[in-house]
């Protein structure tokens, strides 16, 4: 080897993945090897006026690139994919400043930028055609025939996520309320594991109403709701009807043809069975032909793949000015 290529520094592409809780980031080197353990933020990226704030954004993101590198033994940025949560109605101001920092700050020139669903879809599918359902608090699907994206549910807790984390969790703790009143359709189980959770539940109005974060904290009580389906049938019904609004939205986005794969990816899934077992019948049922698959991975290694992809040239996901765009040049 030459001293010009051993002083070659060894080049990396980052992921990164920002969501509710924050933002994490990773290195993978160009042919698929890993970098050193992904980074978290302390804080999720804060929405203001132009949405996704892009100045809070850029200075939590360059420190953690920056000591990722310096774990890595140094080394140079060729490619960033960014999934973010919020990014096809809030990312406007991200879209128009994140490009120009990272070339300034890292010398990056080629980033792609994606919501949420389309990094959980590359991590869960790759670059094949099919149907995922992401659910945690809230609850999206997406899917594609690799010229379009289409895209089912994801409007929030008031509008929509139904059978997401915070739908679970509401419908729980209004059967819980009406245990308290003595009105039909209660449930005595949910009842108490809702007093457990939050007290006396003549003041849970009180609690949650004024809080910003009432999505998470309904999703809260979702596991409570799982914890009793086994032997509340009003418990097992919420999850059943959740199970129904999950298939509901794969179908939407399922493409057409034979051997559709679909796959599940989320913390919401963790529930386990008493959500799995009668979504499995759902989606057996709605889509006969699909092919029920187990995500490779999770929307960070979406990301990942999706920077793999942009430095080698080769992205397949389809285009879209909302769900993923492509920004700059290969440095190459």
């Amino acid at each position: 080897m030459t001293p010009a290529a051993s002083a070659t520094p060894q080049a990396y592409v980052l992921g990164v993945d920002s969501g509710g809780s924050g933002l994490r980031a990773a290195l993978r080197t160009p042919r698929g090897l890993r970098g050193p353990e992904p980074v978290r933020s302390a804080e999720p990226v804060r929405t203001g006026a132009r949405g996704i704030d892009a100045g809070h954004f850029i200075r939590q993101l360059l420190p953690m690139a920056e000591e990722l590198l310096e774990r890595a033994g140094g080394g140079r940025i060729t490619a960033v994919a960014v999934g973010a949560a919020g990014l096809a109605t809030l990312g406007d101001d991200l879209r128009a400043e994140l490009p120009s920092a990272l070339e300034q700050a890292l010398g990056v020139r080629r980033l792609a930028l994606a919501a949420d669903a389309v990094t959980a879809y590359a991590g869960a599918l790759g670059d094949r055609p099919g149907a995922v359902v992401a659910a945690g608090t809230g609850m999206i699907a997406i899917g594609t025939d690799l010229t379009a994206w289409h895209r089912a549910d994801g409007w929030g807790h008031l509008l929509g996520d139904c059978g997401g984390g915070a739908w679970i969790g509401r419908a729980g703790l209004e059967a819980a309320m009406r245990a308290l009143d003595g009105r039909r359709g209660g449930s005595k189980s949910l009842l108490a594991r809702a007093e457990d959770m939050f007290g006396p539940l003549a003041g849970l109005p009180g609690q949650l109403y004024p809080r910003t974060d009432r999505p998470a904290v309904l999703a809260s009580f979702a596991p409570e709701v799982a914890g009793c389906a086994v032997d509340d049938p009003v418990a097992d019904a919420i999850l059943r009807g959740a199970a129904r609004h999950i298939a509901d939205a794969a179908v939407a986005v399922c493409p057409e043809g034979e051997g559709c794969e679909v796959a599940l990816t989320g913390g919401l899934f963790k529930m386990g069975e008493p959500l799995l077992a009668p979504l499995h019948e759902e989606l057996t049922d709605r889509l006969p032909r699909a092919r029920q698959v187990t995500a490779a991975g999770d929307p960070l290694d979406g990301a990942l793949r999706i920077a793999v992809d942009l430095a080698f040239d080769r992205l397949r996901l389809p285009l879209d000015v909302r769900m993923l765009s492509v920004h700059g040049e290969d440095d190459s």
